[in-house]
């Protein structure tokens, strides 16, 4: 999965498998974690979001299931 680095204080990086529909956090703390049964709009909306933390606490945050990744995955 590509990971594209953005411009926020809680967020590091953002990946999504189109076909999977895994949305992949990597967090400015080094933690990354892959968010299951994601909609395209959730990706594309994180991505244009002015606070991209604002938006993954109100929109995805405890909205899907999630697991962590090893820091060997990453």
């Amino acid at each position: 999965m590509e990971l594209v680095t953005v411009e926020s204080s809680m967020i590091h990086a953002v990946g999504y498998d189109r076909q999977k529909r895994i949305l992949e956090i990597v967090f400015n703390t080094g933690r990354a974690y892959q968010y299951f049964d994601v909609p395209l709009k959730i990706h594309g909306e994180l991505l244009k979001a002015e606070s991209k933390g604002r938006y993954f606490l109100a929109n995805i945050r405890d909205m899907y299931e999630y697991a962590p990744l090893s820091r060997s995955r990453r």
